[in-house]
């Protein structure tokens, strides 16, 4: 047995009893094959092993991270950081501007094909002054650079030459976060410790474990057992321990949605992608949150519901089974005996992958693809061994972000871009995104958020079902969790704050 998993299995035996360690917690996480912020975008666990220039606080405002402050010249687009000294990376190695420049410059190199690319494609050039300070100069303004300048710094020491999809260091990261890498059992446990020299303040827990538990159900059942403190559960399981003695149940808020990608490689959607409107007529979007999230949620019909530039008057394309059928029809499609419409003799026929272990999305597929199937458009889902981008037909996907408006727009719909997924294309979207980047004036970018909103329902990419809450229950010896903080995509961000949390008897 390895080190990590005797710690691990230590933890969770007095977890379940009396003797309750009350220096570790026990988070319920997902599996990871790797820890690569530059490259993937999402993780709970970043926000504990490294920092980036800028951080957000508990309101999602942009504050400082390892720049104390910075500097903005109008005239050239220039930012100008300026770091905190003395900051070490857990290896004991000096914190400098040389691994911000390494860093970003890798995540724009498109032979290391990050998805956080397009964050990034505005910069013109990286000037380090000195040690601690560095300068971005920028082709045109982007208010939503200091939200992307929270990306994870990485060690320019330990990368530097070395592949940034592939690298060991990616099972072994080293950074300069609260927390530090002790121990990583494959499929099992990941074990920090908490840093003792961190810049911010030495966090006050001692040992986080992120027990691997990818199973929803499973996870439930050892909140249960007390073999977990904290985890995010299900509608339906959080509900379980709702007013239960020694538990705290946290319903937070999302800008995290849920909608079917249409994979627009693939032959089906190249020969039918007028009938989308009518995919997006015949889902019940409220009924879908009423069974599935148990009224934790909002219907969905588009990116921006959770932000200042939300065009509300876009079509929603509300539940509407005749309209669906109707769309059906003025194509040409012929209802056939079995109740499922063809066109030029072939049925209409698609399948929804979902990833396995999200218990969530798939009942959401489920329910989604027996609606679509009512109005005559023959629908399945399954559930692949691994998600394959190019070849699905498609795939119920999830993004959001509770940042600038740029996020999880301008990399996900824009033509090419690095999170594009499905292979959307539309000339317009792509205007109206990068003339909304490109401008500090708010007049400007709520004229073109507006008409991107627009062109975006007018040609969707996806199906939008619904935005859905993070439920996080917790040990109620845990103090420090922030309630009201709006969490991101697949509910990250709970440990913005972890230096401040505490765990009492």
């Amino acid at each position: 047995m390895s080190a990590a998993l005797i710690v691990a299995v230590s933890m969770l035996t007095a977890c379940g009893s009396n003797t309750k360690q009350m220096d570790t917690l026990v988070y319920g996480s997902g599996d990871y094959t790797r820890i690569n912020p530059a490259m993937d975008e999402h993780g709970e666990i970043n926000l504990l092993l490294f920092n980036g220039l800028t951080a957000h606080n508990g309101d999602n405002e942009v504050v400082p991270g390892l720049a104390k402050r910075w500097e903005y010249d109008e005239a050239s687009c220039t930012y100008t950081f300026y770091l905190e000294e003395g900051v070490t990376w857990h290896d004991g190695e000096p914190f400098t501007a040389a691994d911000v420049k390494f860093t970003i410059e890798a995540i724009m190199d498109p032979n290391n094909g990050s998805e956080n690319a397009p964050n990034y494609e505005d910069v013109e050039e990286i000037m380090v002054v000195d040690e601690q300070t560095i300068s971005f100069r920028l082709a045109a303004p982007n208010v939503a650079f200091l939200d992307y300048m929270t990306m994870a710094v990485l060690p320019a020491h330990l990368l530097q030459g070395e592949d940034m999809q592939e690298s060991a260091f990616f099972r072994h990261p080293i950074g300069t976060g609260p927390y530090r890498l002790e121990s990583w059992d494959e499929g099992q446990a990941i074990v920090l410790a908490r840093n003792e020299a961190y810049f911010q303040g030495r966090p006050e827990i001692k040992k986080i474990i992120f027990k691997i538990v990818p199973d929803d159900n499973v996870r439930a059942i050892q909140m249960e057992s007390g073999e977990l403190d904290l985890a995010r559960l299900t509608p339906k399981d959080a509900r379980n321990f709702a007013d239960r003695e020694g538990y705290v149940c946290y319903d937070m808020r999302t800008s995290d949605y849920r909608g079917i990608l249409f994979n627009f490689h693939n032959p089906f959607w190249q020969k039918n992608r007028d009938i989308i409107p009518a995919v997006c007529y015949a889902i019940d979007r409220q009924a879908i949150i009423d069974a599935v999230l148990l009224g934790q949620g909002v219907p969905a019909y588009g990116p921006l519901q959770r932000n200042i530039y939300n065009n509300e008057a876009v079509e929603h394309y509300d539940y509407d089974p005749a309209k669906a059928r109707a769309v059906l029809e003025n194509l040409g499609c012929v209802l056939g005996e079995d109740g499922i419409y063809t066109r030029d003799g072939e049925r209409l026929s698609f399948v929804i992958s979902v990833g396995a272990g999200d218990q969530v999305r798939l009942d959401i597929a489920q329910a989604a693809a027996q609606q679509i199937r009512e109005v005559g458009i023959d629908c399945r889902v399954e559930i692949p061994t691994r998600v394959d981008w190019g070849g699905q037909m498609a795939y119920l996907i999830g993004w959001g972000s509770p940042f600038d408006a740029d996020d999880h727009t301008y990399k996900v719909f824009g033509t090419d871009k690095g999170a594009n997924y499905s292979g959307y294309s539309n000339a317009l979207v792509d205007q109206y995104l990068i003339k909304a980047r490109q401008s500090d004036d708010s007049s400007i970018r709520v004229e073109n958020y507006d008409r991107f909103q627009e062109a975006l329902a007018g040609d969707p990419p996806y199906a939008f079902i619904c935005y859905i809450d993070a439920d996080y229950v917790a040990d109620a010896s845990i103090r420090g969790i922030s309630p009201d903080t709006v969490m991101g995509h697949h509910g990250v961000g709970i440990f913005w704050n972890i230096v401040d949390w505490t765990i009492e008897e």
